[in-house]
């Protein structure tokens, strides 16, 4: 990723995620009130999946992971 919008959007993303069991495991889940273009870009990368009629987005272990090197580099501590 180049844009910081997109990083700080996928920052943002992981720290408004709600965990959800789905049968299979846990998620992280958000809800997409986001530039639907960081959201395409982000689900381009693997970084979230996204479904055109739902109203929110689970993370995948790679945005996951991504999310919180993010969070480092723009020195956010997670409470």
């Amino acid at each position: 990723m180049k844009d910081p919008i997109d990083e700080l959007t996928l920052v943002l993303l992981y720290l408004t995620s709600f965990k959800e069991d789905i049968g299979l495991g846990e998620v992280h889940r958000s809800w997409k009130g986001y530039p639907f273009e960081s959201l395409n870009e982000l689900s381009e990368n693997d970084f979230i999946h996204d479904s055109k009629r739902s109203k929110s987005v689970y993370l995948t272990e790679k945005g996951i992971e991504i999310a919180k090197e993010l969070m480092k580099k723009y020195n956010i501590i997670e409470q």
